[in-house]
């Protein structure tokens, strides 16, 4: 249950003065840190191997980075429901710690597939989709644990602090391992391994969150359905929920990264490589960054639904406009860009989402919610590759950063609830 507070003196000025919270943030961030890295690794190996040993053209070989987000997809369109009632009937962080040793086993089977030359591309595929389920499991779980371990009154700065974990693991996350890929391939892997050991053991440490009474007395598949009906009639869930999805659709330019470094962009005459693809990779969560830290320090709080459409159409611009870019200096400074924009839309979602889901529901509309996040990042990515297939690198993402900004005009007027949406409160105020 929530923690309660029932007198104004015991609310503490700060989520992180709670030491489950401090738990809770260590693991996020550390987890963040390997699969963000572990990731990079895998996209630039698969091109790498796409290019090299299969000898592929640049087209080719970014359609294949298409199908390494579709094979992420695909294991939670057939887990994420699951895996929303496993986190509204079960101790939800010790699933989170449970799943997250799973992933050190994935982690580990990489650094020995790459020591021992054992790669192929067909082993990378099975590899990414095992990630992907294992990811299915923790985004639920996870998303459901700080609403019940942190009081009402602090959730918009303990969702802008959470959001800086995540912002923290991505930015550290790629460029060291665009680091260590250059030591030693297999040393990303290596380093997720032990992180993600150090995840589950710091969440594993929060004491025990029960599930929300009464859910055990419902047949799963019931609940599955119930959480479903319950994001497509309430309007605002819904429209907060497709934003996301069909902006971040759009608009990833992150799967074509590795193109990008590898043949588009130069320093000093050269490709700027994994070295550089590790740069390109943190500097979207270095921008968001800078303004979680704002976010945490002064949260926002008027005005939040149009500052969040705002937000996801600076994104789309800042999109287009990296994929014109041929000056390396420029296109960190707007990825930089892009990801801060991308902060501000992810922290006003998030903060919105958990307080309108009453806690019974909360597992489940976080499972939604994290298949429609993980549907704009990997089928993005399969779309970024098929339209690089058509129109190239930079066709896919010039195409997909437009397309995002008429997603918010679109969603502007389909959804009036989210751009007439004040401030945060437990129902969302329109006045």
């Amino acid at each position: 249950m929530p923690r309660r507070v029932t007198t104004r003196e015991a609310l503490p000025s700060s989520p992180l003065a709670i030491a489950d919270y401090r738990r809770f943030w260590v693991g996020r961030c550390a987890a963040v840190f390997a699969t963000s890295g572990m990731v990079v690794v895998l996209g630039y190996q698969l091109y790498d191997l796409a290019r090299g040993s299969y000898g592929m053209s640049i087209r080719a070989a970014a359609f294949q980075l298409g199908l390494f987000g579709l094979v992420q997809f695909l294991p939670q369109i057939l887990f994420a429901p699951v895996a929303g009632v496993l986190a509204d009937r079960f101790d939800r962080r010790a699933i989170v710690a449970v799943v997250t040793l799973a992933d050190v086993l994935v982690a580990l089977a990489l650094a020995l597939g790459t020591v021992f030359s054992l790669l192929t591309l067909p082993l990378l595929f099975v590899m990414a989709a095992l990630h992907g389920a294992v990811r299915t499991f923790i985004g639920p779980a996870q998303s459901s644990i700080a609403p019940n371990i942190v009081p009402a009154a602090l959730m918009p700065r303990a969702v802008a602090i959470s959001a800086m974990s995540w912002q923290i693991g991505s930015v550290a996350g790629p460029a060291l391992a665009g680091v260590l890929f250059a030591l030693h391939p297999a040393l990303p892997y290596a380093v997720s391994a032990v992180l993600l050991l150090i995840a589950a053991i710091s969440t594993g440490r929060i004491r025990p969150v029960p599930p929300p009474p009464g859910n055990h007395h419902t047949h799963p598949l019931r609940q599955i359905g119930e959480g479903m009906v319950y994001v497509w009639r309430d309007r605002f869930l819904l429209g907060c929920v497709t934003l996301d999805l069909f902006a971040v659709l759009l608009g990833g330019a992150t799967a074509l990264l590795p193109v990008y470094a590898r043949d588009i962009l130069l320093w000093h005459g050269h490709p700027v490589g994994s070295f550089g693809l590790g740069l390109m990779r943190a500097m979207p969560s270095l921008g968001a960054s800078v303004i979680g830290l704002i976010i945490a320090r002064s949260p926002i709080e008027r005005d939040v639904g149009a500052r969040m459409l705002l937000a996801v159409a600076a994104f789309g611009i800042a999109t287009a406009a990296f994929g014109l870019s041929r000056n390396f200096i420029v296109s960190l400074a707007l990825l930089a860009t892009l990801g801060a924009a991308d902060m501000v839309s992810v922290f006003i979602r998030n903060t919105l989402v958990q307080l309108h889901t009453p806690d019974a529901m909360r597992g489940r509309v976080s499972s939604i919610s994290g298949l429609a996040i993980s549907a704009s990042n990997e089928l993005g990515e399969m779309e970024s590759g098929l339209a690089a297939a058509l129109l190239g690198a930079t066709g896919a993402v010039v195409f997909g950063g437009v397309g995002a900004v008429l997603i918010t005009v679109i969603w502007t007027f389909a959804f009036p609830e989210l751009r007439r949406t004040r401030a945060f409160s437990t129902h969302y105020a329109e006045t």
